[in-house]
């Protein structure tokens, strides 16, 4: 497989841990050292990435479909990733479901020879 499409299957996993609220299975997408950066949450670097997505999880649940804009391969090494996602999100205290839309920038560094996600940041759209 390309590393682009490695890269595309790391981000359907991702994508799969979020939807199903699998801690173990979001924090294993990323290196080490990951940093997540949530927006209105503080940032969490490597072992803080556990309780980062058990906090989000046990006070939302996401249904989200990725779309990937594009992904830039900088070497062998390094590449990153442009996506949107679209669907919706369930504040657990209340039961509410609203709309969930962020555009998402992802950089990716390879790990014991695999493709990891390093650092990964979203925001809403416009």
């Amino acid at each position: 497989m390309s590393a682009e499409e490695d890269i595309r299957e790391l981000l359907a996993t991702y994508e799969r841990a979020l939807n199903t609220d699998d801690t173990a299975l979001a924090v294993s997408c990323y290196t080490q050292d990951g940093v997540f950066m949530p927006t209105t949450l503080p940032t969490a670097v490597g072992p803080e990435l556990t309780q980062a997505y058990d906090a989000v999880f046990a006070a939302i649940h996401l249904a989200v479909v990725f779309t990937i804009d594009e992904v830039t391969v900088f070497s062998d090494t390094a590449a990153a990733a442009l996506t949107r996602s679209n669907g919706t999100q369930t504040v657990r205290a209340t039961s509410t479901t609203t709309p969930e839309s962020n555009r998402e920038l992802f950089t990716f560094a390879i790990e014991d020879g695999r493709w990891k996600i390093s650092r990964y940041m979203f925001n809403k759209s416009a």
